[in-house]
């Protein structure tokens, strides 16, 4: 599954984030909505991590859930 997909199953797709990520606010994901790079910041934001370290945790959370 790529992000295009992601994106127009957004609603579905965003409780998995939140069990994920379960700081992130349902505004944050609001404002995402499913776009990857938004997703990223609102994890940097809500966890103080790098952007580096966002993108690695999202890029395994994307093969461990099979996106």
């Amino acid at each position: 599954m790529n992000w295009d997909t992601i994106e127009g199953g957004w609603k579905q797709f965003k409780g998995k984030v939140k069990e994920r990520w379960g700081e992130l606010t349902d505004d944050d994901l609001d404002v995402a909505a499913g776009k990857r790079d938004q997703v990223v910041g609102a994890i940097q934001r809500r966890y103080g991590v790098a952007r580096d370290e966002a993108e690695k945790q999202l890029t395994d959370f994307e093969r461990q859930c099979g996106c």
